[in-house]
């Protein structure tokens, strides 16, 4: 077994902070990476060591592995965390790690590979006899042959890229005359995307949840489930609120879902944390979807229910540490939700926004955690993604997380620029999500629900009070700046 001293984050913001926090706890030394655009964030300063990138392209930087790896090596780096997103589940950069001795807080390679490409995981997948969604993942991409498979399969239909991700390279086809077309939009996005047009035909199922569990597995055999997600909330085919537990299981089905992950990362031999994640259809059967080889961004909510440090457990793996538990010791307590902040104008067709964080905010409710990469006096800009920071609450129960949530969400508002908060707490205020009937289409189906409406005459008149009263409050804060004595700072009558 060895023990790791440094440890090099290839990634930035929010979770580069989160797991040098993990890394300090276990007195292990992190190193940062930031680039020139980010030397005022807060992870450029927050590890033992940190290292300019420089300046250009995701290719010049976060992306460019033979970089990384030298500094591994000019840094004497014991092994890499790879966060999510970036080279976290590229199998060239583990690759390039294990030949300079480096380790990779990750999954074999060969897990990496074959859960990378939906075809072969699913071929996977089906000779474990694993439940997949009906459809067609074999070698035939002629566009006429892939025309009857769908008409087999029957409509309405699910276009996918095989190597995609994100809603890449995905169409929705409700019917036969519509198919051709659809295909070759999806095959040129693939393509663009990707670097390869191989597309999968799955059956699509109406009114879908999207419900994923967290798997972690050690190299003594171990392989462990710490229960369910729901990710079912989703703006184009990106999750924007999760939860945990899923309202939509029963006791019976959880352990049946959760079970099955387990039997897919024995089937893997797979080391490390992962999440499967399947479909649920209203029948309450479900489907493999896909298995990502990497940590999630909506991971907090499970260490949330269950009191699991998975960046920690991550990190005794990769240390070849056999995990001190059994199954029957990881519980779901509570209820969590997350919601994740961006820096966009729901309004405005969800246009990103730019500008500068004048006041994040601070929490006034226990059970709450901001996991954020930016704080006041940062400038957000779209050379990153733009997640600014994910919201996570924990509570008793399901109405009270939400609750709690819509409170919290008014305690971080982001001054400066306009965020997605607003549009987040209409979708906790929902009747039909408060009711937990959720589904992947739920945004859009609720469009014109979630829309904000118009402010009657007495709120406007509110509004412009209080900008009145702002600017009389700024303009007594100028006034200080002359006070010299006690009796100076008294606004009323005094004595001479």
């Amino acid at each position: 077994m060895k023990k790791f001293k440094r440890v090099l984050i290839a990634n930035r913001g929010e979770i580069a902070i989160r797991v040098a926090k993990t890394l300090r706890e276990l007195d292990i030394e992190s190193v940062m990476l930031f680039t020139d655009e980010e030397k005022d964030l807060p992870h450029a300063s927050f590890g033992d060591i940190s290292i300019n990138l420089g300046s250009g392209p995701l290719s010049d930087t976060y992306l460019n592995i033979s970089k990384l790896v030298e500094l591994c090596k000019e840094h004497k780096v014991d092994a890499v965390h790879p966060g999510y997103g970036f080279l976290s589940e590229r199998a060239p950069f583990a690759k390039a790690l294990k030949e300079a001795g480096v380790e990779l807080i990750g999954p074999p390679t060969a897990a990496m590979e074959a859960m990378g490409d939906k075809k072969t995981s699913k071929e996977i997948m089906e000779k474990a006899g694993i439940p997949l969604i009906p459809g067609y993942h074999g070698d035939n991409q002629e566009s006429d042959f892939l025309a009857k498979e769908a008409v087999k399969i029957g409509f309405p239909i699910l276009i996918k890229a095989s190597a995609g991700g994100g809603g890449k390279g995905m169409r929705i086809v409700e019917k036969d005359s519509e198919f051709q077309e659809a295909l070759e939009s999806a095959k040129r996005e693939a393509m663009n995307a990707f670097g390869d047009d191989k597309v999968l035909i799955e059956k699509y199922i109406t009114d879908p949840r999207h419900i994923e569990v967290q798997v972690m597995s050690d190299t003594h055999g171990q392989h462990f489930h710490f229960w369910e997600r729901e990710c079912s909330i989703q703006r184009r085919y990106q999750k924007i609120v999760e939860e945990s537990p899923s309202p939509a299981l029963s006791q019976s089905l959880r352990e049946e879902i959760c079970q099955t992950a387990v039997k897919i990362s024995e089937t893997m031999n797979y080391v490390g944390a992962g999440t499967v994640e399947f479909i649920l259809d209203k029948d309450g059967s479900f489907y493999f979807l896909e298995m990502n080889t990497r940590l999630q961004v909506e991971h907090p909510i499970t260490e949330m229910v269950t009191g699991s440090d998975l960046v920690q457990l991550q990190i005794r793996v990769a240390q070849g540490e056999k995990l001190p538990f059994t199954q029957s010791e990881i519980h779901q307590n509570g209820h969590a939700i997350e919601v994740r902040i961006y820096a966009e104008n729901p309004d405005q067709d969800f246009m990103p926004s730019i500008g500068t964080i004048d006041v994040v905010g601070e929490s006034r409710l226990l059970g709450v955690r901001l996991d954020s990469g930016y704080k006041a006096g940062n400038e957000v800009t779209t050379s990153f993604d733009p997640m600014i920071a994910k919201l996570i609450v924990w509570s008793t129960g399901r109405t009270e997380a939400i609750n709690k949530m819509d409170k919290a969400l008014s305690d971080y508002p982001f001054l400066g620029l306009t965020t997605n908060r607003d549009y987040l707490k209409r979708i906790l205020k929902h009747e039909t999500f408060r009711e937990g009937v959720t589904f992947t289409h739920f945004v859009k189906t609720y469009a014109d629900d979630l829309k904000a409406r118009s402010l009657s005459r007495e709120e406007v008149i509110q509004a412009i009070l209080a900008y009145e009263f702002m600017g009389t409050t700024t303009k007594l804060a100028e006034n200080e700046a002359h006070v010299t004595t006690a009796w100076d700072q008294l606004s009323g009558f005094r004595l001479n």
